[in-house]
């Protein structure tokens, strides 16, 4: 299964994912035995490259966010010491 094929939520993925959609409606039985199976194994693994990539950027932007807490924290627990 694979979530919804909107090309502007995968923008990584949009060439594929055309060329997955127009195997489906090229071949409407065949899709049934094996015809769209290439496509849709490509169109997994550039799913999880982009999820990977999306998970990456979410880490990184967490520990900044982190960082700037953890500052002002420290900043409200000297002020307050004071």
């Amino acid at each position: 299964m694979h979530p919804p094929l909107t090309l502007h939520k995968h923008p990584m993925c949009a060439e594929i994912i055309e060329q997955f959609q127009k195997c489906h409606i090229e071949h409407p039985i065949a899709k049934f035995f094996g015809e769209c199976t290439d496509l849709k194994i490509k169109l997994d693994r550039c799913f999880r490259e982009e999820k990977a990539l999306k998970r990456k950027a979410n880490f990184e932007e967490s520990k900044k966010l982190k960082e700037q807490l953890r500052a002002l924290r420290k900043e409200n627990a000297a002020s307050s010491s004071s």
